[in-house]
């Protein structure tokens, strides 16, 4: 049987589409929320803080100040940068603070007889932190919460064991020069740490590493299935990500010319919060380093501009807190979590 369509029926169902655009408008706005929400998060609070801080104080935007804010955003970059690869194959790492602390500690010891070389064993300690973790993970099948958190409170405890609370100084002046010193009034650190994003950003886009710590995230017995080896993937992110912050302490130890007892306490929280604010969900399977490079200028941002304002310190708190909490909600992908507790 043969059916015709009249033109006359055609026209009248696109004029009756055309008839009712307000109508379909508030689906269109939640469709454009649905898709492109967590996309558009990061640019649009990054935005929103860029305003607000310029109109309350304009001395934010003073070109001294911007390169303070890329400074400061270094050292939370490059753990943040680890963090994602963690992050997107669905596991955590609480123990970078810790880390850090250590490389910090690791190069202020060995800077005065190695100079700018004494970045080698405090990355190394870092790369052998970061082993351990991804060991006692993938092939101990011990949730990586609960492993960094142990890590977190052992590293803490050897940097205390060996400094006996006391402040060891990073002045060598080789090593300070190298990676905190200034070339046309812009701080060494930043190229270092855009270096390093370039090439994180090589790394999960263009290797197969990259494309098996997504697939790890989006799945782990489906990658098992594929033949991805699992184990050998959690090893390398976490050996990736302590290297990193061996990096990063490096660069904090110089800029801040000292290794303390505290140095690096509570970093790894923060690490976290710029990955999630980013757009990177905790739930894994998805995510990229530029967003983790919006997520920590956030975090930055925000620290700065309330600085620079007169925020009070304990009400700086909340503001992160309520920013990160806000994030998840946000970015958190629902469909891949069957009950939340």
């Amino acid at each position: 049987m043969n059916v015709q369509y009249g033109t006359d029926q055609i026209e009248g169902v696109t004029q009756a589409d055309e008839s009712q655009p307000t109508g379909r408008t508030p689906a269109t706005w939640r469709w454009l929320l649905a898709a492109h929400g967590k996309q558009l998060f990061p640019v649009g609070l990054l935005a929103v803080l860029w305003a607000i801080f310029t109109a309350l104080n304009p001395r934010f935007i003073e070109l001294h100040n911007l390169i303070t804010i890329l400074q400061q955003a270094v050292t939370l970059l490059v753990v943040a940068l680890g963090m994602t690869l963690v992050i997107i194959a669905g596991s955590i790492d609480l123990s970078v603070g810790s880390i850090l602390g250590l490389s910090t500690v690791t190069a202020a010891s060995f800077a005065p007889s190695m100079g700018v070389a004494a970045a080698i064993p405090a990355c190394l300690v870092g790369l052998i932190a970061g082993t351990i973790n991804g060991v006692v993970f993938a092939k101990g099948k011990v949730p990586s919460f609960i492993v960094t958190l142990g890590t977190m409170v052992i590293y803490r405890g050897i940097i205390l064991l060996y400094t006996s609370g006391s402040t060891i100084p990073l002045d060598q002046e080789t090593f300070v020069n190298v990676f905190a010193g200034r070339s046309f009034g812009i701080p060494h650190s930043i190229p270092i740490a855009a270096g390093l994003a370039v090439l994180c950003s090589l790394i999960l886009h263009f290797t197969v590493f990259g494309r098996e710590v997504r697939a790890v995230g989006g799945g782990e017995r489906v990658a098992v299935l594929t033949g991805i080896k699992v184990d050998r993937v959690k090893i390398g992110m976490f050996m990736f990500l302590g290297l990193l912050a061996g990096m990063a302490g490096v660069l904090h130890g110089a800029w801040s010319m000292a290794a303390t007892s505290q140095t690096g306490e509570g970093l790894e929280l923060d690490a976290i919060a710029a990955v999630v604010v980013g757009g990177t969900p905790l739930t894994g399977g998805m995510g990229s380093v530029e967003r983790t490079v919006l997520g920590s200028l956030i975090m930055v941002i925000l620290s700065n501009g309330m600085n620079m304002i007169g925020v009070d310190p304990y009400l700086q708190s909340i503001v992160k807190g309520t920013v990160l909490v806000a994030a998840v909600f946000v970015t958190i992908d629902r469909r891949k979590i069957g009950i939340i507790k």
